[in-house]
C-alpha cells in the first residue's frame, strides 16, 4: 500500500513538472510570437511538443509560427528552407489551410523560377531579338519622314507613295513586334522556351486589331 501511494505520488509530481514545462514554454512562444520573433516561437512551440505533442495551444502556435516564419523566408526567396517549414508545420497539422495554401504558392515560384533560369540563355536571345525588331522600326520611320522632306521641296507624289508605304510597313512591323512582345512575356511567366511553330506564327501575324 505505502509502494503504490509512493509511486502515484512520484507520478503525480512527474506530471505536475511536465504541465509547468509546457506551460512555460507555451508562454515563451506566445510572447515570442507577439513580438514577431517567429524563430523563437517555432522553438519554444516545438519544445512544448516534444513533452507533450497533444497539447492544443503549443500546436496551434507551433502552426501559426511555421507558416509565419516560412512566408518570411518565402518572402526572401529562400524556397527551400520555406517548403521544409511549411512540412514541419504540416506533420503538426495535415488539415492546416493556410499551409496548404503557402505550400503550394512557394511550390509554384520554386518551379518558375526553376524553369525560368535553366531556360534562360533562349530567353536572353530572344529579348535581344525582339530589341533589335524594335530599333529597326527607327530606320522605317527615318526613311518615311526622309520622303515626306524629300515632298516638301519636290512635291512629287512618288515621294508621298513612298512614305505611304513606309507608314504601312510602320504598321505591320509595330503590331508583329507586339505580338512577339505578348508571346515572350507569356513565355517568360509560364516557363515554356519559344517554340518554331511559335516563331513563325508570330511572324505571319499581320492583323491591325486593337491588341490587348
Amino acid at each position: 500500500m505505502l509502494v503504490l501511494s509512493a509511486a502515484l505520488l512520484l507520478t503525480g509530481c512527474a506530471g505536475s513538472i511536465e504541465n509547468w514545462i509546457v506551460n512555460t514554454r507555451v508562454h515563451q512562444g506566445d510572447t515570442a510570437l507577439a513580438h514577431g520573433n517567429v524563430n523563437d516561437a517555432a522553438l519554444a512551440y516545438r519544445l512544448a511538443l516534444r513533452v507533450d505533442p497533444r497539447n492544443s495551444r503549443a500546436r496551434a502556435g507551433f502552426v501559426q509560427a511555421a507558416a509565419e516564419l516560412a512566408q518570411v523566408q518565402y518572402s526572401k526567396g529562400a524556397f527551400d528552407e520555406a517548403l521544409a517549414t511549411v512540412e514541419g508545420g504540416l506533420a503538426v497539422d495535415p488539415e492546416s489551410l493556410r499551409l496548404a495554401a503557402l505550400k503550394t504558392t512557394v511550390d509554384q515560384a520554386k518551379l518558375k523560377r526553376e524553369i525560368v533560369i535553366s531556360n534562360y540563355p533562349t530567353f536572353h536571345a530572344t529579348g535581344l531579338e525582339i530589341q533589335r525588331a524594335f530599333a529597326q522600326l527607327n530606320v522605317t520611320n527615318a526613311l518615311l519622314l526622309r520622303s515626306l522632306k524629300r515632298f516638301g521641296y519636290t512635291f512629287d507624289p512618288d515621294d508621298l507613295t513612298a512614305a505611304i508605304k513606309r507608314s504601312y510597313e510602320l504598321q505591320l512591323d509595330i503590331v508583329k513586334n507586339t505580338n512577339r512582345l505578348i508571346i515572350y512575356r507569356q513565355l517568360v511567366t509560364s516557363g515554356v522556351p519559344e517554340t518554331p511553330a511559335q516563331s513563325a506564327t508570330t511572324e505571319g501575324t499581320t492583323s491591325l486589331l486593337p491588341l490587348p
